[in-house]
């Protein structure tokens, strides 16, 4: 039956009572499944269900939904001579009922935002349509289409209005999402006596100042257990952020070197300049970084373990074009076995464009069948990602692109194949 549109309900008063059920939502979540489940895909999940899609209507595929003689009561037309007026009097008129389609959340148009007038118009929502329906005593069409425009422009305007609203509390949910998720579970994880640090650390040599770094950074990392994907919740190694940050910055100073002296390492393969970083990885990690490591499923270039387990994994790479480094991450996700393993794919490129490498990197990245998200680059040649492993979308891996560009041939010519030019 058709109503007064934009009038049932306070549209602030539901954002406020859909942020309590979220919350409750999030509290109610069995803890092992919470700690078992990737947080990118719980959010995602959570994001999708409490957000909103303010309705827009399809004006261009409006029509006549149906169109019936019908009784129209008279009594108030006070231009007809009728005898008693107290009761209904009917003559025989035409109902016209015009449907206008719409994406979006049928929903919303029975709530009103925070902007607003008390003239509104009648109309009923049914699926994904929204009917208006006239009566009219003469066959005027103009007249007609004259009162539908009208009552749809008036409810485009509140539409407009209900986005406003919709659009900020939008805005504001993935961080609320974020927030209450991770609150949530940092309680769990508190509950379980494993939100600090296990005591596994990785140790560096004593005095041993940063090379290349621009200043001195002093810290015992621990490796610390986030969670695992079996049933019952475990903790598992994991290698924290702020560690993975220092690790890949002795890689770039290492590459920044090359940089500045390009006769040194113009003509190094792969392998060499592996194991000129591993050379310094090892000046600060006492012997836990090794080269050509057999790991899981195949061996990886760069590897650093504690307890028998991978916390820190990379590739080495020359630059031959996209497919090359689809198959770099492949082979990457195919040495990761633990959950939240660090991983990075070093790119090395000796193609002269390489802005247009940069862009091509970042491209073809997100095409691999693992991805999940991007993060925040930390440089312009530094890309951050997050992929789930190949055989259990729950397992995340973080893996940092980083792509250098290293020395050329002193005469000119670029040491890569010539079928790779352009690549």
């Amino acid at each position: 039956m058709s109503g007064y549109l934009f009038s049932k309900g306070d549209l602030r008063a539901l954002l406020e009572h859909v942020k309590l059920e979220l919350d409750k939502e999030i509290n109610g979540f069995e803890g092992n499944y919470l700690l078992n489940t990737s947080e990118t895909d719980i959010c995602n999940y959570l994001l999708s269900k409490y957000r909103f899609d303010p309705p827009v209507l399809r004006r261009d595929e409006l029509c006549v939904h149906d169109h019936q003689e019908t009784d129209v009561d008279v009594s108030h037309d006070h231009r007809r001579l009728i005898f008693n007026r107290d009761k209904p009097f009917y003559i025989k008129g035409t109902s016209v009922t015009i449907a206008v389609p719409f994406n979006g959340d049928g929903n919303l148009f029975h709530c009103s935002a925070s902007t607003f007038t008390l003239n509104v118009p009648r109309g009923q929502v049914v699926g994904h349509e929204l009917r208006l329906t006239y009566t009219t005593l003469e066959h005027d069409a103009n007249a007609l289409k004259g009162s539908y425009e009208q009552d749809l422009a008036s409810v485009e305007q509140k539409i407009n209005w209900v986005r406003n609203d919709v659009d900020a509390y939008n805005g504001q949910l993935p961080a609320l999402v974020e927030g209450k998720v991770r609150q949530r579970k940092q309680k769990l994880l508190a509950d379980a006596g494993l939100v600090g640090s296990l005591g596994i650390p990785i140790r560096r040599r004593d005095g041993e100042a940063l090379t290349f770094s621009p200043m001195e950074i002093k810290r015992k990392p621990a490796i610390r257990r986030p969670q695992e994907v079996s049933a019952a919740f475990q903790p598992e190694l994991a290698l924290p952020e702020q560690e993975f940050d220092y690790i890949l910055k002795v890689i770039e100073n290492m590459v920044l070197v090359m940089e500045r002296s390009p006769r040194a390492f113009v003509k190094m393969d792969e392998e060499s300049l592996r194991d000129h970083i591993l050379v310094q990885l090892n000046g600060h990690y006492e012997g836990q970084v090794t080269g050509e490591t057999f790991n899981y499923t195949g061996k990886t270039d760069i590897l650093i373990r504690c307890e028998g387990k991978n916390v820190f994994i990379a590739e080495c790479k020359f630059w031959k074009g996209p497919q090359m480094l689809l198959d770099t991450l492949d082979q990457l996700l195919g040495y990761t076995s633990w959950r939240d393993t660090k991983a990075a794919v070093l790119v090395f490129n000796r193609n002269r464009d390489h802005t247009a490498v940069l862009q091509k990197v970042s491209a073809t990245v997100p095409t691999h069948t693992c991805y999940k998200r991007t993060l925040n680059p930390r440089s312009e040649t530094h890309f951050r990602y997050v992929f789930h492993q190949r055989s259990d979308t729950n397992r995340e891996v973080f893996v940092a692109v980083l792509v250098f560009h290293v020395p050329v041939d002193p005469g000119g010519k670029d040491l890569v194949d010539t079928k790779q030019k352009g690549q």
